[in-house]
C-alpha cells in the first residue's frame, strides 16, 4: 500500500488511508470532533496556498505587476493568500511554540482578503489545550503531499484527501458525524440516476457538501464543464456550513451556500428559486422541527405534515422547489414508505396520485455512519409526461412508478458498515435510465426480486404503500437445465439415503451407550 511521503503523487490506491492513519496517530487523546477542524483547516490552507503559489509563479514569469493584482487570481477562481499566510511561511515556523498563533493570524488574513471565506475558517489553533508539537508534526505531514506541477492534479489530490478525511471523521464520530456526511456510495446512486449535466443543483440540508462535489465530478467525467451547473444550498448547523464552504473551495467549486440557524423550513433562504436537480439527505424522522408554526405554509401542496415527524415536510419542501422539468433524489428512513400515522399515508397517497413520485429504491442496511435505521431513496419529478432532460425528451411515465429493491446489493467493508460497489450503483442507475426511456439506455424489463414498473391501480391495491419489496416479488429461481420430474426423483432418492444414514448413525450411538452402561 502506498505510503504518505514526499514522492507520492496521490495516484496510488490507499494514499488517503495511509495519510489519515499517520494524521490520526498525531491527535493523541484529542476528540475526533475537535481534531477534525484542526486537520481539515490545515489541508484547506495547504490547498489554497499551493493554488495561489502556482498561479503567482505563472504571472511573475509574464508580468511582475500582474502577479500582485488580486483580480488576476479571482478571475481564475483562486483565493488571494497574503505573504505571511502562505504554507511555505507556516512550514518554516512549524517547530516554533507560537505556531498556533501564526496559523490563526494566517486564517484571519485570508478571510480579510477573500469575502467568500469570511467567518468560514477555523481560528483557534493558539488555544492552550492544543498540543503545539502535534500541530508542527501535522504541518510536516501535510507538507509531504506532493501535488505535481499541474493545478488540476493538485486540486484532485487535495480534494481526495479532504473527502477521505471527512468520511473517516464521520465514522469516528458515529451518529454525530453522520449529520455532516452522507456516504459516498449513496451520493453516487443519486448522482448517477439524476445525471445533473446542467442547470441549477440544490440541497436544502447540504451538510459538508458531498452532493455537490459528486455532481461536479459527474459533469467533468462525462465531458461537461463545471460552469454548466450552478450550486445552491442551505445548512442550519454553522460548523457544518463552514465545512461545506471549505470542501467546495478546495475543489474550486463556485457556490451559493446559505446559513441560518432556523433552517430551510422556517427561513427558506432560496424560497423564490426553482431547481433542475435536487439531491438531499435530510435528518431522519425529526420530531422537533417546529411544524406547529407552519400549518398554513404554501409548500404543503399534498397535505399538512405531522408535527411529530418531518419526513413528509422534506418531500414537499423539495417538490415545491423543483423547476418545471426538475427531478429530485431524497434519502429517507424506510418508515416514510409505509407509515400511516398522523396523515402521512394521505400525503403519500396524494403525491402518488399527482404523479410526483417517479421511482423508489430500497437500500441495503448498514450504509450510514449515523444510524442503523434502514433507508430508501425517493425520486420525485415535477413533470412525468415527457420529462425533458436537456435537449432529450423522455417517455411519458404518468400513472407509473418504478420500484427497485437493492437490499441484497453491497458488501461489508467492516463489521458495522456496508458499501455499494461501482457495479451495484451502475445496475441501479441503468435500470432507471432504461425505464425513463433515455437514449441508448436499452429496453427496460421487470426483473423478479429486483425491479418492477407498477401502475397506479396496483399501487392503490397496496394502499399507496411504496415499499419496493411489495411489488418486485421473489427472485426467479436459476434454471440449471434439469427437468423438474428428474430433479424431484433425484432429490427424493438423496433424501431417503440421508434418512437411512441417519438411522444407522442413531443405532451405532445407541449401541455405544449400552456398552458404556448408559443404555436402556
Amino acid at each position: 500500500m502506498a505510503k504518505a511521503n514526499g514522492n507520492n503523487t496521490g495516484g496510488d490506491l490507499g494514499f488517503e488511508a495511509e495519510l489519515f492513519k499517520a494524521a490520526d496517530k498525531l491527535r493523541g487523546n484529542m476528540e475526533p470532533s475537535d481534531y477534525k477542524h484542526v486537520a481539515l483547516g490545515l489541508i484547506f490552507l495547504k490547498y489554497i496556498s499551493d493554488a495561489f503559489e502556482a498561479r503567482h509563479a505563472e504571472l511573475l514569469a509574464e508580468d511582475a505587476q500582474a502577479a500582485e493584482d488580486k483580480d488576476e487570481y479571482l478571475a481564475d477562481n483562486i483565493f488571494w493568500v497574503p505573504r505571511d499566510a502562505r504554507w511555505s511561511h507556516l512550514k518554516a515556523a512549524a517547530r516554533r511554540l507560537e505556531i498556533g498563533t501564526l496559523i490563526d493570524e494566517a486564517m484571519r488574513a485570508i478571510e480579510k482578503d477573500n469575502d467568500s471565506l469570511k467567518g468560514v475558517l477555523p481560528k483557534d489553533y493558539a488555544r492552550p489545550a492544543l498540543n503545539k508539537v502535534m500541530l508542527g508534526e501535522l504541518i510536516d505531514l501535510i507538507s509531504g503531499i506532493a501535488l505535481g506541477k499541474g493545478g488540476g492534479k493538485a486540486k484532485d489530490v487535495l480534494g481526495r484527501v479532504y473527502e477521505y478525511f471527512l468520511s473517516q471523521f464521520a465514522g469516528a464520530e458515529g451518529k454525530r458525524g453522520g449529520e455532516f456526511y452522507t456516504p459516498r456510495s449513496v451520493v453516487q446512486v443519486l448522482v448517477r440516476m439524476l445525471e445533473p449535466y446542467s442547470g441549477r443543483v440544490y440541497d436544502p440540508c447540504c451538510g459538508s457538501g458531498g452532493m455537490f462535489v459528486q455532481s461536479e465530478k459527474f459533469v467533468l467525467e462525462h465531458g461537461g464543464r463545471i460552469g454548466d451547473i450552478a450550486i445552491y444550498g442551505q445548512e442550519s448547523n454553522y460548523t457544518t456550513w463552514r465545512l461545506a464552504k471549505m470542501n467546495l473551495a478546495v475543489r474550486g467549486i463556485d457556490s451559493d451556500i446559505r446559513w441560518n440557524n432556523e433552517g430551510s423550513f422556517h427561513k427558506d433562504e432560496l424560497r423564490d428559486l426553482r431547481f433542475d436537480h435536487i439531491l438531499a439527505n435530510p435528518p431522519f424522522n425529526i420530531s422537533d422541527w417546529g411544524g406547529d408554526r407552519l400549518r398554513d405554509d404554501a409548500r404543503w401542496q399534498f397535505g399538512v405534515p405531522p408535527v411529530g415527524n418531518a419526513n413528509t415536510a422534506w418531500l414537499q419542501h423539495i417538490h415545491w422547489h423543483l423547476a418545471p422539468f426538475g427531478t429530485a433524489g431524497v434519502v429517507l428512513a424506510n418508515g416514510a414508505m409505509s407509515s400511516n400515522q398522523s396523515g402521512e399515508g394521505e400525503i403519500r397517497k396524494a403525491m402518488v396520485e399527482a404523479d410526483a413520485v417517479d421511482c423508489m429504491v430500497a437500500l441495503p442496511g448498514q450504509l450510514f455512519y449515523s444510524t442503523q435505521i434502514p433507508a430508501c431513496l425517493w425520486f420525485l419529478a415535477r413533470d412525468k409526461s415527457n420529462g425533458k432532460r436537456g435537449k432529450e425528451t423522455l417517455r411519458d411515465r404518468r400513472g407509473e412508478v418504478l420500484f427497485i429493491d437493492a437490499r441484497r446489493l453491497g458488501t461489508l467493508v467492516d463489521r458495522t458498515r456496508r458499501e455499494l460497489s461501482d457495479a451495484d450503483i451502475q445496475k441501479i442507475a441503468d435500470t432507471y435510465h432504461a425505464w425513463r426511456g433515455e437514449k441508448d439506455a436499452g429496453e427496460y424489463a421487470d426483473v423478479p426480486g429486483f425491479c418492477k414498473s407498477a401502475r397506479l391501480d396496483e399501487i392503490r391495491q397496496h394502499g399507496h404503500v411504496l415499499t419496493p419489496g411489495r411489488y418486485v416479488g421473489a427472485e426467479a429461481a436459476e434454471d440449471d437445465g434439469e427437468p423438474f420430474s428428474e430433479k424431484m426423483a433425484r432429490l427424493s432418492a438423496q433424501w431417503r439415503e440421508q434418512q437411512q444414514a441417519a438411522a444407522r448413525l442413531d443405532a451405532a450411538i445407541e449401541a455405544n451407550l449400552r456398552e458404556l452402561g448408559y443404555g436402556g
